[in-house]
């Protein structure tokens, strides 16, 4: 008795080991699809994201070199991106042009255009600067650059809503103005004449840009 009772015992054993071993199996194969699944909708949601971002980017704009453009950077000397712009560059000081300069163009580029205009102005958006038709080894623009329609390098300055070519600078009425920086990084050498306005640059950029780089500064005058 105790002989078959052993056997019986053991018989049982072996069963719920095969039992127990079914269960992982079954648990390491939902295991299995899940992982695949999970691995299939993080696929899909990027590919959506990435949809996403092309349908939201401006007109013109390319995404098809996301790390150039992610690493094309402006910055300045004279002031750190939403700080205060120092009074000796606008009309409450010498109205020099804030130096400016920037990293490596995305590749393919062949000129590199700048508008630097204020949204908060009362009356809509001021233009402040526009330059375009720089070559494209240049990295930077420096302090005071000098109110010329073109320089022997090929680069062209347009005309402000000051009437004028050239820099000019925070001026603002009341209140904190924001005065924002734009670099492009363009696929073409622009066929637009010397004096050009931001509209007539804007149009004549459009479809051609491989990257934008942006740079926001604050001004407001003592005592308004």
């Amino acid at each position: 008795m105790e002989r078959g009772s052993a056997q019986s015992n053991t018989g049982r054993g072996v069963l719920v080991l095969r039992v127990a071993a079914l269960g992982n199996m079954r648990s390491l194969a939902a295991l299995a699809v899940s992982c695949t699944l999970g691995w299939v909708w993080g696929v899909a949601g990027i590919v959506a994201a990435q949809e996403d971002a092309r349908h939201r980017a401006p007109a013109g704009v390319r995404l098809g070199i996301v790390e150039d453009a992610m690493s094309f950077v402006l910055t300045s000397s004279a002031f750190q991106a939403g700080e205060g712009i120092p009074s000796q560059h606008t009309c409450d000081g010498r109205d020099l042009s804030v130096p400016l300069a920037w990293s490596v163009p995305p590749p393919g580029t062949k000129s590199l255009a700048l508008i630097n205009d204020d949204p908060d102005a009362p009356m809509g958006t001021w233009v402040h600067w526009v330059v375009y038709n720089m070559p494209p080894s240049a990295r930077a623009l420096q302090e005071a650059f000098p109110a010329a329609l073109e320089r022997p390098d090929g680069t062209r300055q347009g005309m402000t809503d000051f009437g004028r070519i050239g820099y000019g600078g925070p001026c603002p009425p009341s209140g904190t103005h924001r005065y924002v920086f734009k670099l492009y990084a363009l696929d073409t050498v622009l066929p637009l004449k010397p004096g050009a306005t931001k509209a007539a640059l804007e149009e004549a950029m459009h479809g051609h840009i491989l990257g934008q780089a942006q740079l926001v500064g604050t001004y407001r005058r003592k005592g308004r």
